[in-house]
């Protein structure tokens, strides 16, 4: 029942949809660690720049961490399996 369940969620991510979420990751924690930063320090308070920060790693992991469709618009495009047929018939050739 579990199983079924799982296999029901779309659990995949094609190969353009991790260079965006990583994109999207390393720049949503670059702007929270340098607005934490700089507000941390206009309030000489090192605890706020720390929140600030956890706020956007917990930001940047809701956005990129699940496989949203935005990260599936390009599907990587398998080839054909190749008949038993095809197979065989390779083999005598090479005999």
């Amino acid at each position: 029942m579990f199983e079924s369940i799982l296999n029901a969620i779309p659990h995949h991510m094609d190969f353009d949809g991790q260079r965006r979420a990583e994109r999207y990751f390393q720049l949503i924690i670059v702007v929270f660690a340098v607005s934490g930063l700089v507000w941390g320090y206009a309030v000489q308070q090192f605890s706020l720049t720390v929140y600030t920060l956890g706020a956007g790693f917990v930001l940047a992991s809701l956005l990129t961490l699940p496989p949203w469709p935005m990260y599936r618009r390009k599907p990587l495009q398998w080839q054909k399996p190749k008949t038993s047929d095809s197979g065989a018939k390779s083999a005598k050739k090479k005999k």
